[in-house]
């Protein structure tokens, strides 16, 4: 049967990645000079809590070379084959470390690396597809190329409750995060060929910003594979994640709402307080 990988920015529950025997490839967090695995020994508590004191927003890397390959070899000695999926390469490396892991494996022609072109749980849903395809016993040939084109289907968006992170990760300007902040207004961020863009922006408190957010999903909602949709959060009330929820079941579209929190290097980018819904459109 075919190995499916993930590096760790896919933001799959240990629930999830146990159900689908997914193996995960963990980035690298700065903490100054001390370095953490994505999902491994650092929480985003412990990130938000530094990047406060520090005024700045952590460090991420991609996974070592040595790491990869590492992760990679036991399947490759059994003969197995593999296909990974990697961060949007506009925001890592982490695609060009499991290539060349590949190389370095002399398995080139056995491991398929798939640029998800986003993040989270934007790959997370690739990922869950390829491994019901690899439990379905189709080649990595057939699951690679199968994701190559569901991935323009993936819908994925947040809405911060801070423009703080985004600021001091240089993902939004000095003046857009202060007027955010005087203004209470919360961008919803979108991700578009592989890149984060800022689409409307709401005003007001998170929680009642956060409901609105998903109402205007609707149509795009009505028009979901009905297979699953994520809310995926980097540590929200629950009460806001339960009204999500509710909100969502109340469509009566979807099998499964599955719920994770963002992992260490999403959560170190989007601070505390986000929340998103994200699907695979039909």
């Amino acid at each position: 049967m075919v190995k499916i990988i993930s590096d760790s920015t896919c933001d799959l529950s240990p629930e999830l990645v146990a159900k689908y025997e997914i193996d995960i490839l963990p980035l690298h967090i700065l903490l100054g000079e001390e370095e953490y695995e994505d999902g491994k020994n650092i929480t985003p508590e412990q990130i938000f809590a530094w990047s406060d004191e520090h005024r700045t927003t952590p460090k991420t890397s991609a996974p070592s070379l040595a790491a990869a390959v590492e992760l990679f070899r036991p399947y490759v000695e059994e003969g197995r084959e593999i296909v990974c999926f990697s961060i949007s390469g506009s925001m890592s490396t982490s695609g060009n470390v499991m290539r060349l892991a590949a190389e370095e494996l002399e398995a080139t022609d056995r491991i398929r690396v798939v640029d998800s072109a986003n993040l989270s749980t934007g790959i997370g849903l690739l990922v869950i597809e390829a491994a019901i395809m690899a439990q379905n016993h189709h080649t990595a040939a057939e699951i690679a190329f199968a994701m190559e084109a569901l991935k323009l289907n993936v819908r994925a968006s947040f809405v911060v409750d801070t423009l703080t992170y985004l600021y001091r990760g240089g993902r939004c300007n000095a003046v857009a995060a202060m007027a955010g902040g005087v203004l209470k207004l919360h961008p919803r961020i979108v991700v578009e060929n592989g890149a984060m863009n800022a689409s409307k922006k709401y005003r007001g408190k998170i929680a009642s910003v956060i409901l609105s957010y998903v109402k205007d999903m609707e149509d795009s909602l009505k028009n979901a594979r009905p297979d699953r949709v994520f809310i995926t959060h980097s540590g929200c009330d629950r009460a806001i994640v339960e009204e999500v929820r509710s909100y969502l079941e109340g469509l009566g579209i979807f099998q499964e709402i599955l719920e994770t929190r963002a992992g260490g290097v999403i959560s170190s980018h989007c601070g505390p307080g986000t929340l998103g819904v994200l699907f695979i459109a039909k």
